[in-house]
């Protein structure tokens, strides 16, 4: 009797616990379809308290942030684009607000959409007002397109400009015994030195130099076109000149140049806030129109607009795969259901430095598909479109990018580790029998043979001719001419206009407006964004980990904007490293692109041992 009630308690225990969780899905449920209503929004001050990174498609949360672990909070440059077009005629907005303290940027290009939308709410007359501690490259672009640029006296406007080193694991992988076999095609395609070099082969530092010297250009030529009198050239030459001539005074010296119009704290900011929007009572210094309420009251997508909306957002990838990440099968699915839709027209947004050949390849396809149905494709890019991102890009009709895009960087790669000079350092030894030239074979105990080696560079090759022959029939050159400017080699947006890569410059607006033509639309414009299907748990999630507009502590010292750059550094590298050695054999993609993407947050409880750790175990 004592085993059948201890088997009755347990059969109780599992039955109350299936209904816990079933009361826990449910509020958790509800807790969200009540939390994504639209609130009332009444007048005040539209509070743009950005605290994260702009990106083309924000990834899915994770159970960490509802366990309350660090993490940056992303928002959909379209999403901050739209609010801000809708604010500039909103009576109830009396003014924007841009909180960039906590701001950790989005790319040189996205920077430049969400300037160009801010010059527009400004050219309304409606006061945009800019406040942060310390402006670096990013946050600075995009407040020098407001209304007031305010300083904190402790702050500094902080101008780095494109540079930095990137890691090189050859003399590691030596020390370990671990061999990278690397089989490219293309004398700029530097995806694979980190594993073959301690340093940056000269074609690649040369590659990196016009790309920055471009870059910066660019970033010059979009601060000064909304601050003319700005003395930016002062700060990007001899910032210490500036500061000494100010007393020592970072803010004074960022004031005297004109790259700032007022000095004050954060209370006097508000204050300011207060008189242009209202006074916020004891809830708020001024009243506020929160960013995500208002996002969700002017969302007026359309299931069955005209304009279709396609992004490509992150790495491309073989199979399905969730927001931020282009899984191939995951935006063929998108494309199809886009047709099924009767769409008119398919923008293509494209941020991707690309990924997997199948996969861009299964995507190309799938654009292929809806123009056999009299369907036009137009090509939006982003920060980067290259490798795999200009691969799947090919299908356009009709493809726009900003001077500051990345792009080209067309050619092929493939990298395979192998464990030979590790057992030996172990004193272990590896041997077998083969019945074929290929059993067994990439052998990463002994390392590949080097018939399966010639196999594997052929095939690199192959399929380096047919990313070229592709690229000549969707541009119109010969293979001859596509190949002069291929070679992995990474181009900015103004020099691929000018190699034909790309056929004009603008953004998501002009790409609409091409592909509204391209329809013969006439001023039917209407978009919907096609985004990768959201599962139980991501409203779970999305629900309890959704983030606040509000302050979260964030420490107001100029230099801390600085700070989490070695970090980001550190998990972008590793994170590239992994990407590549867990990868598929055969990648197009652009690892010199990863300065343009908004870096990825450092995971606190990793550490660097931990990341050193990760990155052996997932090669070994």
């Amino acid at each position: 009797m004592k085993f059948v009630r201890a088997v009755w308690k347990l059969m109780v225990g599992i039955k109350d616990g299936l209904v816990l969780i079933f009361m826990l899905l449910f509020f958790g449920l509800l807790y969200a379809g009540l939390s994504n209503r639209p609130a009332a929004i009444g007048s005040g001050v539209l509070d743009l308290n950005l605290k994260g990174n702009v990106v083309e498609q924000p990834d899915r949360a994770q159970w960490s942030d509802v366990a309350g672990a660090p993490s940056v909070r992303n928002y959909a440059l379209h999403d901050l684009i739209a609010a801000l077009d809708a604010a500039k005629d909103d009576g109830r907005v009396k003014a924007v607000a841009l909180d960039l303290d906590s701001f950790a940027g989005g790319g040189q290009t996205a920077m430049i959409d969400v300037a160009d939308a801010v010059r527009r709410v400004r050219a309304t007359g409606k006061p945009v007002i800019a406040y942060a501690t310390g402006y670096t490259d990013d946050s600075y672009q995009v407040a020098a397109a407001a209304s007031e640029i305010w300083l904190n006296p402790l702050g500094a406007v902080l101008i780095a400009g494109p540079g930095g080193s990137n890691l090189y694991f050859k003399g590691l992988l030596d020390k370990l015994g671990v061999t990278a076999n690397v089989y490219r095609v293309g004398t700029y395609k530097s995806a694979v030195e980190p594993y073959i070099r301690n340093d940056m082969s000269p074609e690649a530092k040369q590659n990196y130099q016009a790309l920055g010297d471009a870059e910066l250009s660019t970033w010059r030529a979009a601060v000064l076109r909304s601050r003319p009198k700005a003395n930016v050239g002062l700060f990007l030459k001899d910032m210490n000149g500036a500061v000494a001539a100010a007393g020592g005074d970072t803010a004074t010296a960022a004031l005297n140049a004109g790259l700032v119009d007022k000095i004050g704290d954060r209370m006097a900011y508000e204050a300011h806030l207060a008189k242009l929007g209202g006074d916020g009572g004891k809830e708020s210094a001024f009243k506020r129109i929160k960013y995500s309420a208002y996002v969700a009251d002017s969302d007026q997508e359309a299931r069955n607009a005209p304009i279709g909306v396609i992004t490509i957002a992150g790495m491309i990838v073989d199979g399905k795969a969730g927001p931020g990440t282009a899984g191939s099968d995951t935006i063929a699915r998108q494309i199809a259901d886009a047709v099924n839709d009767g769409v008119k027209a398919i923008v293509l947004r494209v941020d991707s430095p690309g990924g997997s050949v199948t996969a861009s390849e299964r995507i190309r396809q799938s654009l292929l598909a809806a123009k056999a149905r009299n369907i036009p494709v137009v090509v939006s890019m982003g920060n980067v479109a290259a490798s795999g991102g200009y691969w799947v890009s090919t299908p356009a009709d009709y493809i726009y990018a900003e001077p500051s895009t990345i792009t080209g960087s067309i050619g092929v790669f493939g990298v395979i580790p192998s464990f030979q000079g590790a057992l030996q350092k172990l004193g272990i030894g590896a041997d077998g029998i083969k019945t074929t030239p290929l059993s067994g074979e990439p052998d990463l105990l002994k390392g590949p043979s080097p018939e399966v080696s010639q196999l594997i560079q052929t095939s690199i090759e192959s399929t380096y001719r047919r990313f070229l022959a592709i690229v000549a029939q969707s541009r119109h050159k010969s293979v001859a001419q596509v190949d002069a400017i291929a070679q992995g080699r990474v181009w900015d947006g103004g020099t691929a206009h000018q190699l034909g890569l790309v056929d004009g410059f603008g953004g998501m607006s002009e790409a609409i407006a091409k592909a509204a033509e391209l329809a013969k639309l006439g001023n039917s414009r209407g978009i919907h964004y096609y985004e990768p299907p959201r599962s139980l748990e991501d409203a779970l999630l999305g629900a309890f980990s959704g983030g606040s507009d509000d302050r979260d502590g964030t420490s107001e010292d100029a230099f801390a904007v600085l700070a989490g750059r070695p970090e980001q550094q550190l998990a972008a590298a590793f994170g590239e490293v992994q990407a590549i050695m867990s990868g598929p054999t055969i990648q197009a993609r652009c690892i010199e692109c990863a300065a343009a993407l908004p870096a990825p947050p450092l995971k606190r409880d990793l550490g660097f041992a931990g990341l050193v750790w990760s990155f052996l175990s997932r090669s070994a």
